[in-house]
């Protein structure tokens, strides 16, 4: 207490500071409980304007201060968000014992920021979000908080928090907060409460869904997030690919799913990374029905193609899990009608289009280069054949990469899964540049074609026996590590036009005779992985099926129970092979093309040429594919042809790189 000194009846004192059970009031006149009814103007002093304050220092019945409020009435957000905004004491910096009671509307996934120079023994958080009757705000949960409370936690949940700290959020506006839950420093107190056990006065709302269609999702902007519901037809393998948060170590792990749900023929594409539920994960196979909540829209601007992805705060529900039957989305309008459709379809009908794993893309690459190259600005560019190889033997396991080369095709390859040993296969024989492979004699198919009569001492269609292989084929010749395009662009001008055919058949068979290899060696390619070609569901062997595309990968699943080798139902066993050579070195790729398995429901029109199949990465679907022989007998086509190969590659695991050609681009001479 300090005196001051009136102009009249000798001293009077003003209430400078008080200390309440260790805890300071500097001054906050409005936090004492003054009484009195007079009033004065301009400043407040007490003594002088007949207030009074009573303190409660020597009460020993009734409870008092600050060790006693989390009992007392609760708190509530907006209160929160007011006092440590307006600086008082006891919520700015300091532990805030007051009980707050909110219910959970949205939950994000798993974050580790351990580092090696960091000693912490888990370090985890995960960020809560939640709301009451005054507002939403979002608590993260710390460390050992985070491992003992994720799991026993859900959106819908209603949950009393004490003893927890109220800070500004990280990187937000300054007049955002959160509440920051930790095991020490203060040692948090969670429970989860009944909802009929709080008072109504204090009874959070009900969580807000946004379920839209596969038809409304046609509509809605760019950047919306939204929930799904929908039906699995298509069930991905798993992948993964490195993040792009400025350290480049992380490996974020996803798979993509389709779903329908009856409202248009245009299926629901969601590319899922992990949402720390990998119990609901294994369970997304075909005939499931799955709900997707806080999804990212992700829109291409140029056509109606759109695909669904991960937020912060994205949760997946699944059937077999036990939670639809427990969460509130169950009653709303849009589910209803979800469900109303899916009690009218036939399981046989669905599962004729059910299929699990295999190589998917999406959306696809366009089918223009300039568009191409417009849309990787910022990434980089073409590789040298040499610096392919080098990328691929740093690829992870299950690590998902695309890269860019020129390159020209000196052969094309057809085979079936399994039966490898015989293919179809035509090669270029180009005798002016001395490391294009020997030529070998024709031995043609059983009914061929004119054009393979007429071109047979030109370009060769075989048939052979072929070893298999597992390492992925990525040779490098060092004749050639020296050699330029120009240099290959001047050689090049040498090779005779494939589309010329010499009228002479006995001067064909003089140049045939002095120019090929009577006993042709088989060619050496690669057999299909059993991960790339996608597979029929079959419900009775769903777990195997999961195991097979699932992070386990097929080698602990591809036997039966008699130890023999498993064999799937695929939806196709064909597929090319195009062997490529890298234009700047002479390194030679082989990558798989499957242009008969169209997964990007793409509908483009085209003649079905070589170069308009590779341009598309897909047969034309409004004209008959051309059979296996009549395409590779078309390849010579691709004879003399300068490409832009994009190629998608994803180590499987030991020896084996997956190399699936996407698309590729006739460069003009």
């Amino acid at each position: 207490m300090t005196a001051q000194l009136p102009a009249c009846n000798g001293a009077s004192y003003r209430l400078q500071s008080v200390e309440v059970k260790g805890h300071s009031l500097d001054s906050d006149w409005d936090d004492l409980p003054w009484f009195g009814s007079a009033q004065t103007d301009g400043p407040l002093l007490p003594l002088r304007a007949s207030r009074s304050v009573f303190l409660p220092l020597w009460n020993n019945v009734d409870f008092s201060g600050d060790e006693w409020r989390d009992l007392r009435p609760t708190v509530m957000v907006s209160e929160l968000r007011d006092s440590f905004l307006s600086g008082r004491r006891g919520v700015a910096g300091g532990v805030v014992k007051r009980q707050l009671i909110v219910r959970i509307i949205n939950m994000s996934h798993l974050m580790y920021y351990g580092k090696t120079e960091r000693n912490c023994d888990c370090p985890y958080k995960a960020l809560v979000e939640v709301c009451d009757r005054t507002g939403s705000v979002c608590v993260v949960l710390w460390n050992s908080v985070c491992v003992r409370w994720y799991r026993c936690l859900k959106p819908g949940d209603i949950i009393s928090l004490r003893r927890y700290r109220v800070k500004q959020r990280y990187q937000t506006e300054p007049d955002d907060i959160e509440i920051s839950v930790n095991s020490r420093n203060p040692a948090a107190r969670i429970s989860v409460l009944q909802e009929s056990s709080v008072s109504p006065e204090y009874l959070p709302p009900a969580a807000v869904y946004n379920f839209y269609t596969s038809k409304e999702l046609m509509d809605r902007p760019h950047g919306d997030v939204c929930d799904i519901i929908g039906l699995v037809t298509f069930s991905g393998r798993r992948e993964r690919i490195r993040s792009k948060d400025g350290r480049g170590e992380e490996l974020l792990e996803y798979l993509w799913l389709r779903l329908e749900d009856g409202s248009s023929d245009q299926p629901i594409t969601v590319k899922l990374f992990s949402t720390s539920q990998p119990e609901l994960h294994n369970k997304l196979h075909p005939l499931s029905v799955v709900v997707c909540t806080r999804l990212k829209l992700m829109k291409d601007l140029t056509d109606s193609t759109f695909y669904l992805t991960n937020t912060t705060y994205t949760q997946v529900y699944c059937t077999g899990s036990g939670h639809h039957s427990e969460m509130s989305y169950r009653k709303l309008r849009p589910v209803k009608g979800f469900l109303q459709w899916l009690r009218r379809q036939d399981d046989r009908q669905v599962l004729s289009r059910a299929v699990i794993g295999g190589f998917f893309m999406f959306p696809p690459p366009p089918v223009s280069l300039e568009t191409f190259m417009k849309d990787r600005r910022g990434e980089p560019g073409f590789l040298r054949g040499v610096e392919l190889q080098m990328e691929l033997e740093r690829l992870c396991y299950r690590e998902r990469r695309s890269f860019c080369i020129q390159a020209a095709v000196t052969m094309v390859t057809y085979s079936r899964m399994g039966e490898e040993d015989r293919c179809l296969f035509w090669t270029d024989r180009a005798p002016s540049l001395p490391s294009t492979p020997a030529s070998f004699r024709p031995s043609l198919s059983s009914t061929p074609s004119p054009l393979e009569h007429r071109t047979r001492c030109k370009r060769k269609l075989l048939q052979a026996e072929t070893p298999r292989k597992s390492s992925p084929r990525a040779t490098l010749q060092p004749e050639h590590i020296n050699k330029t395009v120009v240099l290959f662009e001047a050689s090049m001008e040498f090779l005779e036009n494939s589309s010329s055919v010499s009228d002479d058949d006995d001067d064909d068979d003089a140049a045939d005779d002095s120019s090929f290899v009577t006993a042709p060696p088989p060619p050496d390619i690669i057999p299909v992985a059993m991960e790339t070609l996608p597979m029929r569901y079959d419900h009775a062997h769903k777990e195997q099926q999961a195991v097979a595309v699932g992070m386990e990968g097929s080698n602990n699943n591809n036997k039966n129970n008699n130890g023999g080798e498993r064999r799937f139902d695929y939806v196709v066993e064909d597929y090319y092979t195009l062997r490529l050579r890298a234009l700047s070195d002479g390194v030679t790729v082989d990558a798989i093309f499957l242009p008969h398995y169209n997964q990007s429901s793409d509908t483009h029109t085209h003649s079905n040429t070589w170069t308009s199949i590779l341009t598309h990465g897909a047969f034309s679907t409004h004209t008959p594919a051309p059979a296996p022989g009549d395409l590779i007998a078309m390849a010579t086509q691709l004879a003399n042809q300068r490409l832009v190969c994009v190629i998608e590659a994803c180590h499987l695991g030991g020896a084996t790189t997956e190399l699936i050609l996407s698309r590729a681009f006739t460069l003009n001479h």
